[in-house]
């Protein structure tokens, strides 16, 4: 078993679909691969019985924390306070319908003995984008080229959905990380870079797919980020980050 404590951050938002299914399998897989580790269920506001169904639950199995505001402030907002709450060494943030599976969770985690943040990447295998329509993974790609080229960056898949931090890396990222929306990504890579932290990628590939589709808007969402981007490239341009040893 993996000795440094792990902390696994699930953001979520009206998801009484996926909450139960989501309990049962990451917490069989923490119990099973970590000695020490803590789950963080951030309740961004669910209007619907997410909640409930997760205080009627948590009793059977160990190491929960349920963080729950409202209203719905944002995933970004969602995953800046598991985060901000975790207590863990590494930390890994993922969604609910555990769309890349459990497996990835300790792997990922120990690419943090080489980063300090590990992005995970649809695009570097051909598995990636398994499953998905041609005209889905036709834009998607097409997202986050456009994202990397309006943001600088170099990185294959900035918005996947997993990621892995070193605590120390990850707590002053997010403490400085204003966005609440999905825009959040875009705004803890440009912090996470300019305050000099390494950071790697790892290849995933969707495992379980929503039967609820995408959230995410392409022609809406992409319109939001762009306007969101330029204001964080103001936020992040007068930050004074100095890396700390």
């Amino acid at each position: 078993m993996k000795t440094d404590k792990v902390s696994v951050v699930i953001p979520v938002y009206n998801e009484e679909k996926n909450i139960l299914s989501c309990l049962k399998a990451l917490c069989g897989y923490m119990a099973e691969s970590f000695c020490d580790y803590e789950i963080i269920i951030v309740n961004d506001g669910s209007t619907d019985a997410t909640e409930q169904l997760f205080l009627n639950n948590s009793g059977n199995y160990a190491n929960l924390k349920l963080v729950s505001y409202a209203p719905n402030k944002g995933k970004g907002n969602a995953v800046k306070t598991g985060i901000l709450e975790s207590t863990g060494e590494r930390i890994v943030c993922t969604d609910c319908d555990l769309a890349y599976g459990v497996e990835v969770i300790g792997e990922m985690a120990d690419k943090l003995s080489e980063y300090d943040l590990v992005i995970g990447s649809r695009n570097l295998t051909k598995e990636g984008h398994k499953g998905y329509t041609f005209v889905r993974k036709l834009a998607s790609k097409a997202y986050i080229k456009l994202l990397n080229f309006a943001a600088g960056f170099g990185h294959t898949d900035s918005q996947c959905g997993i990621k892995a931090y070193r605590s120390k890396a990850a707590k002053k990222i997010f403490v400085n990380c204003q966005t609440k929306g999905f825009a959040f990504d875009l705004e803890a890579l440009m912090i996470a870079e300019k305050a000099g932290y390494t950071i790697g990628e790892y290849p995933v590939s969707i495992i379980n797919h929503s039967n609820e589709g995408s959230k995410v808007n392409i022609i809406r969402d992409t319109r939001r980020m762009l306007s969101d981007l330029r204001r964080i490239k103001k936020h992040v341009k007068e930050l004074d980050l100095t890396k700390e040893s």
